[in-house]
C-alpha cells in the first residue's frame, strides 16, 4: 500500500474487503479471547489501575467501557495520510467488488491455458491473464457491480416496505386482541 498510495490520483476512494490483512485495526481492544495479563496491560496503558485481583469478566467490562465505538484501521489511516479514503465491503459480499471478477477472469485464463503445470509457465500465464483485462473490461465489471448494488437496494427497499406492513398488522392484531380480552371480562 505504500508503494500503491503515492500514484494515486488525489482523493482517491480505495474499495477494499474485509480479508484480515486489510483490517489491521489500530489498539486492538482486548476479547474473551486474550489472556487476562494482557488485558490488564491494555487497561494500564488506557491509565487504569486495577486496585484489587478480578476475574476476566469484570476486567472486560472496563475494556467495553473505554473501548472506542469505531475501529480504526491501520491501512485507514494510511491512505488517510495521503488524502485517500477508504471505503469498506459489507462482509460476505464479493459481488459488490469488481476486483473479484477481475480475478476471475485471470483465473480461468490461466485454468483453459495451463498444460504443463509447472510454476513458470503458470506465471507467465498469471502475467498474461492480467494482462488482458484492458479498461471495457474494467468498465463491464464495474457496471456488473453496480447492477448487483442495485439489487441489494432494491431488496432493502422491498424488506422495508415489509417490515412496515409487518409491524402495522402487528398492530392491528393487538389492538383487536386487546379489544377481544376486554369485551370477554366484560
Amino acid at each position: 500500500m505504500e508503494g500503491i498510495l503515492p500514484r494515486l490520483k488525489p482523493n482517491s476512494v480505495i474499495v477494499m474487503d474485509n480479508a484480515s490483512y486489510h483490517s489491521v485495526k489500530i489498539d486492538k481492544a482486548p476479547s474473551s479471547n486474550t489472556r487476562k495479563a494482557d488485558i490488564i496491560k491494555w487497561l494500564t496503558d488506557k491509565g487504569i489501575f486495577i486496585d484489587r485481583p478480578m476475574v476476566i469478566p469484570e476486567l472486560l467490562l472496563m475494556v467495553k467501557r473505554l473501548k472506542p465505538q469505531h475501529e480504526r484501521y491501520v491501512i485507514d489511516e494510511l491512505a488517510k495520510s495521503y488524502n485517500h479514503t477508504v471505503l469498506r465491503l459489507p462482509p460476505y459480499h464479493c459481488e459488490l467488488n469488481p476486483i473479484e471478477l477481475a480475478w476471475s477472469s485471470v483465473k480461468n485464463h490461466v485454468r483453459m491455458n495451463n498444460t504443463t503445470y509447472k510454476l513458470p509457465d503458470v506465471k507467465q500465464l498469471l502475467i498474461l491473464g492480467v494482462s488482458r483485462v484492458d479498461s471495457t473490461m474494467w468498465t463491464n465489471f464495474i457496471r456488473h457491480t453496480k447492477k448487483e448494488e442495485k439489487k441489494f437496494y432494491d431488496i432493502d427497499i422491498i424488506d422495508d416496505i415489509l417490515s412496515a406492513e409487518t409491524s402495522d398488522l402487528r398492530l392491528t392484531i393487538t389492538g383487536e386482541t386487546t379489544s377481544d380480552s376486554e369485551s370477554d371480562s366484560d
